[in-house]
């Protein structure tokens, strides 16, 4: 069912736990993650998968609703207007990085929509429909998993919109 090799010495991060608990399979996939300048496209580049199926973790802030997560293609770029009319708020900003760690319980580069400190409301950008199974981080530097769109979308209870730059 699951591979959950992590990159932290063969342990399992929180987000394969919690698949696991909910009988979600999964694959993980370990990348060297030593440089501080890594992009997402070069993690889809490590793990060998194409950027489009690599999805980044963005955390934001609504005026509104507070904290919402984002989870786009590792080669695209979340639009803000488009974000924020599908959260039906008003104006959304990124969340600022020294907020992160203390948010969401994960640091920038290993941030994951599973798993976060809380529940807090989750969008997906519609191009996942494009895959069976799409990669998100594992909830650490160095480690993705590859799990099922649907699974995935219904475990964070996300919304599947379109979120992106064109």
């Amino acid at each position: 069912m699951a591979n959950a090799k992590s990159s932290a010495g063969g342990a399992k991060t929180n987000a394969m736990r919690l698949l696991e608990q909910a009988g979600i399979a999964f694959r993980a996939y370990e990348y060297p993650a030593d440089d501080p300048a890594q992009t997402a496209v070069d993690v889809a580049e490590a793990v060998g998968l194409p950027p489009e199926q690599v999805f980044k973790t963005l955390t934001v802030r609504g005026e509104k609703r507070g904290v919402m997560v984002f989870c786009i293609p590792s080669n695209a770029s979340l639009d803000l207007k488009k974000a924020a009319s599908v959260a039906k708020d008003k104006k959304i900003e990124m969340l600022p990085l020294k907020e992160l760690l203390p948010v969401t319980g994960y640091i920038h580069g290993g941030c994951s929509p599973i798993g976060q400190k809380k529940k807090y409301p989750t969008f997906i950008d519609e191009t996942c429909i494009l895959f069976d199974e799409i990669t998100v981080s594992a909830g650490m530097r160095g480690c993705q998993i590859l799990v099922n769109v649907d699974e995935l979308v219904s475990f964070t209870e996300a919304t599947v919109a379109d979120v992106i730059s064109e």
